[in-house]
């Protein structure tokens, strides 16, 4: 079956997916995104993306393209005409096409919008799951307001390159005063010896994953123990447990770090357990 995307207004061929060349996304990332996982065909927490997204926009200051309902009836329409039971969809909306320029456009450019979808391997990722991923420590040098999603991604881009030559999955970013900060495309945990989770607060230094936020009413649902705070390299290496969220791997255990076996240098219970029950405290839409 051929993919379909929506490009500003038009539901076209994959294949036939364009945007003009001075679009400011693709000029200077003047842009943002979200990805939305999709889980029995249903957008799975549309909602909390919703409003990330509306509060990407509005850091941004690009006008919103469409009301939120029109914009849900988008995505989910893409989900359907790919026949999407579980994956991904896509969203991004620019500043819209104009002269290149770094001032904003005249008011009356319009936004430009582009929503795909795409499949994911269930087994795979479980597969990963049931073994667990290594990552590796990178310096943090993306700008100071990683909390708007925009697709000013290079810094991730290369951190996740550099995970990949060096045999692991995933990157950590490591600020200047040696804590962790989040992953390249994924929020970082760790359990400690007497059995607390740990995850950075959020602040500007962090994106406010929805999986994670999700995850923060799972930990309190199940009667865990959590410190929303900064921690150190060295203190992940001695963690009982790592895992890491995001929309595509939802808990996905960590084994080593940087490696440095991580526990028993298997699956923890605490990550496969919220693993499991992540889905009670998602909202399926």
């Amino acid at each position: 079956m051929s993919r379909v995307a929506y490009v500003n207004g038009r539901y076209v061929p994959f294949r036939d997916a364009k945007i003009h060349i001075e679009d400011r996304g693709y000029q200077f990332a003047d842009a943002v995104y979200e990805v939305c996982e999709v889980r029995g065909g249903r957008l799975i927490d549309e909602r909390r993306h919703l409003d990330r997204l509306g509060r990407s926009l509005g850091a941004l200051r690009i006008r919103i393209p469409m009301t939120r309902a029109a914009l849900g009836i988008v995505l989910r329409e893409v989900v359907v005409r790919n026949r999407i039971s579980f994956g991904t969809v896509y969203l991004q909306i620019s500043r819209g096409v104009a002269r290149r320029d770094p001032a904003f456009p005249a008011p009356d450019v319009a936004p430009s919008v582009v929503v795909t979808a795409r499949p994911l391997n269930a087994a795979r990722i479980d597969a990963l799951a049931a073994t667990g991923i290594a990552v590796v420590s990178v310096p943090d040098n993306r700008w100071g307001r990683v909390d708007i999603k925009t697709v000013g991604l290079l810094p991730n881009v290369l951190a996740r390159q550099t995970a990949i030559e060096q045999g692991a999955r995933e990157a950590w970013f490591v600020d200047q005063a040696g804590l962790v900060t989040e992953g390249a495309s994924v929020n970082a945990w760790i359990v400690t010896q007497d059995g607390k989770l740990v995850t950075r607060h959020a602040d500007h230094a962090i994106l406010r994953g929805i999986t994670r936020t999700v995850l923060l009413d799972a930990v309190k649902g199940e009667g865990l123990s959590l410190e929303e705070r900064p921690f150190s390299l060295d203190e992940a290496h001695k963690a009982r447990e790592a895992f890491v969220t995001s929309a595509t791997q939802i808990v996905m255990p960590v084994v080593r770090i940087d490696g440095h076996v991580i526990g028993d240098g298997v699956p923890g219970r605490v990550a496969t357990a919220l693993r499991h029950r992540y889905y009670r405290y998602a909202e399926a839409g």
